[in-house]
């Protein structure tokens, strides 16, 4: 019998008759020279950017780091340095009929050593010298006494009855450079007066 059915496929129009397709990788482009660099230091430069890193990281921990306070100023000399009124003495060279002495102590209570440029008094008929000369150095903690000689020069300007004598004492230390003037109290003002009184009672000037 013949008769019309489906119609076949003829050999090789199947899909599965088809030669199997070639799978092709795209081709790869030529890479630049930074990368192939890389390529080849890859672990140098790896370390180097560690080390940048730590670096960096080290700084800011370094600048961020809690910073103590800065240390205290030294106090003024005039705020650690005492003088106190002792007695009258024997003046250390050969007695002067128009001079007396009397002998104070010096003590710096606290801070970096105190020098003593100068010792002065305020009236204008009397002049002084000292013992130890200055200018001299006192530590910390430490006292020294001094010998205070007085020189009268005119009586007419010497005062006749001391009220409030003091005297100026220029200080340094690291600090500064004081002038301050100490107030030695009532006993000095006695023994002052006293002896003004006797030189001057005395004597022509």
């Amino acid at each position: 019998m013949s008769g019309v059915g489906p119609v076949e496929p003829g050999e090789g129009t199947r899909s599965w008759d088809a030669p199997e397709a070639r799978t092709t990788l795209p081709s790869r482009r030529p890479r630049g020279r930074l990368p192939q660099w890389y390529d080849r230091h890859r672990r140098a430069t790896l370390s180097a950017v560690m080390a940048a890193v730590l670096l960096a990281t080290g700084g800011y921990l370094y600048l961020t780091r809690p910073r103590k306070p800065p240390a205290p100023a030294p106090p003024y000399p005039s705020q650690v340095v005492d003088i106190t009124y002792i007695d009258p003495v024997t003046a250390p060279k050969p007695a002067q009929p128009d001079s007396f002495s009397f002998a104070v102590d010096l003590s710096v209570l606290s801070g970096p050593p105190v020098t003593v440029r100068d010792i002065d008094q305020s009236y204008a008929g009397l002049s002084l010298t000292t013992q130890p000369h200055t200018p001299f150095r006192t530590q910390a903690g430490r006292s020294r006494r001094i010998v205070i000689t007085m020189h009268v020069t005119q009586c007419r300007k010497a005062p006749e009855s001391a009220g409030l004598p003091f005297l100026d004492v220029t200080l340094r230390n690291t600090r500064a450079i004081e002038v301050h003037s100490f107030i030695l109290g009532q006993r000095y003002a006695q023994h002052l007066t006293t002896a003004l009184q006797a030189i001057c009672n005395h004597s022509s000037r």
